[in-house]
C-alpha cells in the first residue's frame, strides 16, 4: 500500500510541475497583430518634458485608442498623403470632459519628430464646432476659427462619432465632416505633401477607426 501512496503523490507532483499549456496560435496571432500595429504608431506631444508613459494607446482590428495627458500627434512615417488623395478616419470620443477639447485629423506633415514639425488640421470638439489650423514649428496658425459644424449636429447635440475628411484634388485642399464638405483652400497654403495622422487634445479619451489614405489614379 506504501508503494502505491508514493507512486500516486510523485504523479501528482509531476502533473503540477507541468507548464501551462501555451495560447492557442489564433490568440498568439492576435496578440502579435495587436504589438504590430501599436508599434508602428509614433508620437509627439506638445510637452516635450512629458513622461512617455503620460499617454496610452490600446489596438483592436481597425481601431486605436488613445488616452491623452498632454496634447499631441500620432503618426505613421508610412502613412503619406500625396499628389491626389483622401485622408479619412472616424473618431470618436469614450469619455466626457468638463470642458471641450479638440481633436482631430492632419495632412500635409513633415519633420513630425523635430521641432520644425508641420502640419495641416481639421479639428473638431464635443460640443459640435470645428477648426482649420497650420502648424509651423510650433506657431499654429488659424485658418478657420471655432465654428458650428452642421454635418456634427443632431436634435439633441451634437454626435460622439464623426468621420473627418481632408481630400486633395488637383490645387484645391477640401476638407469634410461626415461627407459633407465644409471649407476649401488652395492646397499650397496647407504646405507640401507629407505624412497624415491624428491629433488629441489634452485629457482626452479618443478612439479613432477606419485611419486610411486613398490615392487617386
Amino acid at each position: 500500500m506504501r508503494y502505491i501512496i508514493a507512486a500516486t503523490l510523485a504523479l501528482g507532483a509531476i502533473a503540477c510541475s507541468t507548464p501551462a499549456a501555451d495560447p492557442p496560435a489564433a490568440v498568439r496571432d492576435a496578440a502579435q497583430a495587436v504589438g504590430n500595429v501599436l508599434d508602428s504608431w509614433k508620437k509627439k506631444l506638445d510637452d516635450p518634458s512629458a513622461k512617455p508613459d503620460s499617454v496610452s494607446l490600446s489596438a483592436e482590428r481597425d481601431a486605436i485608442s488613445i488616452t491623452s495627458g498632454p496634447a499631441g500627434i500620432y503618426y505613421k512615417s508610412d502613412m503619406k498623403a500625396e499628389k491626389d488623395y483622401t485622408a479619412s478616419a472616424t473618431f470618436s470620443e469614450l469619455k466626457a470632459t468638463p470642458q471641450p477639447v479638440e481633436y482631430g485629423l492632419f495632412v500635409a506633415g513633415t519633420n513630425l519628430d523635430k521641432d520644425t514639425a508641420h502640419y495641416t488640421a481639421l479639428l473638431v470638439r464635443a460640443d459640435g464646432k470645428y477648426r482649420i489650423v497650420s502648424v509651423d514649428g510650433g506657431t499654429q496658425k488659424t485658418i478657420v476659427d471655432w465654428t458650428t459644424a452642421g454635418p456634427m449636429m443632431e436634435p439633441k447635440g451634437a454626435k460622439t462619432s464623426n468621420t473627418l475628411t481632408i481630400r486633395a484634388l488637383q490645387d484645391g485642399l477640401h476638407f469634410l465632416i461626415n461627407d459633407k464638405e465644409l471649407h476649401q483652400m488652395p492646397r499650397l497654403e496647407a504646405g507640401e505633401d507629407g505624412v497624415a495622422g491624428v491629433r488629441v487634445g489634452p485629457g482626452l479619451s479618443v478612439q479613432v477607426s477606419k485611419l486610411d489614405v486613398k490615392k487617386f489614379p
